[in-house]
């Protein structure tokens, strides 16, 4: 891992790939050393912001490079974290495309894709968004060549290794399976975000409305 400054009061983490940022984002998250303020994972990132009153930088950076990433067994979010379940109307505009261009029939895509347990990697995009690892190899297909200009709120979708949930109306290139009526982003809740990095989240299929 190589560990940037990042202004006077954070250091970047360049840690390589998703997993290992997950495991360092676990292990320091609990219990978050003294005078570290807040975590930021990302792709292959993790933002550490600190108070220096607190903490001295070289002590952090220290720790930093002692610390072991969490295995997955034990990575916040993978298990014991909280589960989030989030009900899905499987009729995207996608689906027939995505059933198409893996070989499985629509019926296997909704099965494949609500089989698995996913945790949220990292927020971005939009507030709210999460992107969420633990996506079946049979589903990974690259985001569309052209995105659209309008993604519905609620939009249920997989880019890559990814899948997500779309917060609000929005532009966006992910390959649409479905769609919830569950808010991801709601500013009169405690804490806006329902999907929030380390949260295990599982996809249940229903009919009609979501």
């Amino acid at each position: 891992m190589n560990v940037l400054p990042c202004g006077d009061q954070a250091f970047l983490v360049e840690a390589g790939d998703t997993a290992t940022v997950l495991g360092l984002y676990a292990a320091l998250a609990d219990p978050r050393p003294d005078g570290v303020t807040d975590l930021v994972p990302a792709a292959e990132t993790l933002l550490v912001r600190f108070d220096p009153a607190r903490i001295d930088p070289g002590a952090l950076v220290q720790r930093i490079a002692r610390t072991e990433p969490a295995t997955e067994a034990g990575t916040a979010g993978t298990r014991g974290g909280e589960l989030v379940t989030i009900p899905v109307v499987y009729d995207g505009q996608d689906l027939a495309d995505v059933a198409e261009r893996t070989g499985l029939a629509i019926r296997d895509v909704i099965s494949v894709h609500t089989a698995a347990e996913y945790t949220v990697a990292f927020a971005g995009f939009a507030p709210g968004f999460g992107y969420l690892t633990g996506l079946d190899p049979r589903l990974r297909l690259p985001r569309l060549e052209t995105s659209r200009t309008r993604v519905p709120a609620g939009s249920v979708a997989i880019a890559g290794d990814y899948s997500g949930v779309y917060p609000r109306t929005s532009p966006g290139g992910w390959r649409l399976l479905g769609r919830t009526g569950i808010a991801l982003w709601d500013t009169g809740r405690t804490v806006p975000a329902l999907l929030r990095p380390g949260v295990r989240v599982r996809f249940t299929a229903v009919a009609g409305e979501a």
